[in-house]
């Protein structure tokens, strides 16, 4: 085989990302399946729960593609949720995981714990908040206020050098909603310089 050609496994993974991606974005696909049930089963418990990670962000303006569902719960709503759902289409990702994964999607449910704290996990003056304080319901969904979601993220990038993606996608939730400089005035002030300096790199556009 010439090395300009492209193996057909490649190609066929490119063209399922493509799939994948194209249905996530029309509000279709497996994914937006997972979270409309663990979310109506959760409901449906009155277990206080908030939509974080990728999805929250297009909830926010960003369009961002997924191939998992993070949810913020308590440990004892997610205990609540174990007990009842475990074994009935949810599985463990693996023996003691909090995480689950959707038997019937085919996809993770990746689970982040009030009052624990994000990137390295070490304290640090943000932390996961509590759902059932924080969360917003909308028709459909429960997520947390941008300023909390953006607080989390940056936080945990700081911490984290493998969680440069979380720095990443403030600064194009900054672009995609145009949030002006003084946003920075309702987070965290330990987050408020690293939020500054992605808002002026924000200002700057790629050149064409």
């Amino acid at each position: 085989m010439s090395r300009l050609e492209l193996h057909a496994e490649g190609e066929a993974r490119f063209f399922d990302a493509l799939r994948r991606g194209s249905e996530f974005f029309m509000g279709k696909g497996n994914v937006r399946a997972a979270m409309e049930k663990v979310t109506r089963l959760l409901e449906e418990l009155e277990i206080p729960y908030a939509v974080v990670g990728a999805m929250a962000l297009n909830e926010a303006g960003y369009e961002r593609f997924t191939q998992d569902v993070d949810l913020l719960l308590t440990r004892e709503g997610l205990e609540r949720f174990r007990q009842r759902w475990l074994g009935r289409g949810y599985t463990e990702k693996f023996e003691g995981s909090r995480g689950m994964r959707d038997t019937e999607n085919g996809v993770s449910i990746d689970v982040v714990i009030a009052g624990e704290f994000p990137g390295d996990g070490k304290p640090k003056p943000v932390a996961f908040p509590d759902p059932a304080v924080e969360a917003r319901r909308g028709e459909r969904v429960r997520v947390l206020p941008l300023e909390r979601l953006i607080e989390l993220k940056l936080a945990s990038g700081i911490s984290a050098p493998h969680r440069l993606r979380d720095l990443a996608d403030v600064l194009e939730v900054i672009r995609a909603r145009a949030l002006p400089a003084d946003f920075e005035s309702r987070l965290d002030e330990s987050v408020r310089a690293k939020f500054r300096e992605l808002w002026l790199a924000a200002q700057t556009g790629d050149q064409e």
